[in-house]
């Protein structure tokens, strides 16, 4: 299992950036309301609520307050603002030398992936859950980053469906978007996925270019030796004026019929407005049954 930060206490102080796509400042406001009941001290980055075309902020000035951030020992969390577009181009500017001796959770989701899959690489946890701007979206999904946050055990039953592969296993959570997930594949963040539970999700995608991308990570040996493998939503997905002829619980079981791990599909995680908090590299257990699917922290 990778090292946990330390996790968060009353009192702390966290800080919320937009490493990415831009966004107003007031479409905040509830998260950080949200973050100071929790009894935080929320500092909010000067990228919230710039613009420079559709990034938040210059790649310049993304990069120096997402470092100067990741360097103040007194922020105890990094909360993404929103995600979009923007995140795989500052990672490799940005310095983790004092992250590696004075670690502190990172947190969100969609173009974050790339950040916390990054952060997995160094060898520490990170949190794939809500951001600031998602915040307003479900209470579940809120309550699930305060318990994942401050240290709490976590464990998420939910229905099983008929594309479901039954079975255990445990492994380290590894995972987030399916196209950021393929994007880091042959770069400095890249990871192993063997003996991991594998988290998947996407939105806005045409079922094509889903197959492409899963076939990419099959051909890159990222399937192969999962220890189970929980398919969140893939949101908006879209199909040509041709079909394409499979949806997508068919598509991911093509690519995985020549395995034996379990597979459950229907998890709440992704773009949907229920997106249940993962700890990426913690030991977690999955269990999928004909009652129902399970997972939780060992």
């Amino acid at each position: 299992m990778l090292a946990a930060p330390p996790y968060l206490k009353k009192g702390d102080k966290i800080a919320i950036t937009a490493p990415a796509s831009k966004l107003e400042r007031k479409s905040i406001q509830i998260g950080i309301e949200i973050l100071q009941s929790w009894g935080l001290e929320v500092i909010v980055g000067k990228t919230v609520g710039n613009e420079f075309h559709g990034f938040a902020d210059t790649l310049e000035n993304r990069i120096k307050e997402f470092q100067s951030f990741l360097d103040d020992s007194s922020i105890k969390l990094i909360l993404s603002a929103r995600g979009g577009y923007g995140c795989s181009k500052i990672i490799d500017s940005l310095n983790f030398e004092k992250f590696k001796t004075s670690s502190k959770w990172i947190c969100g989701f969609s173009d974050l992936t790339a950040m916390l899959l990054h952060v997995n690489s160094l060898g520490f946890q990170a949190l794939h859950g809500v951001m600031a701007k998602t915040m307003t979206y479900h209470q579940a999904s809120n309550e699930s980053l305060r318990a994942a946050l401050f240290g709490e055990k976590y464990a998420y039953a939910f229905e099983s469906t008929s594309a479901n592969r039954f079975g255990d296993g445990n492994g380290e959570a590894v995972g987030g978007n399916l196209a950021l997930l393929v994007h880091s594949i042959g770069s400095k963040s890249d990871i192993s996925y063997d003996g991991k539970i594998l988290f998947l999700e996407d939105i806005s995608e045409y079922y094509y270019n889903l197959d492409r991308m899963l076939v990419q990570l099959k051909r890159a040996g990222k399937l192969q030796n999962l220890a189970g493998l929980v398919v969140g939503d893939f949101s908006d997905c879209k199909d040509n004026d041709e079909p394409f002829g499979k949806t997508i619980e068919e598509i991911i079981l093509e690519h995985t019929q020549t395995t034996k791990y379990p597979i459950a599909f229907g998890f709440g995680f992704g773009h949907e407005n229920m997106n249940m908090a993962i700890r990426m590299g913690e030991e977690l257990h999955l269990e999928v049954k004909l009652s129902g699917s399970i997972i939780k922290s060992v």
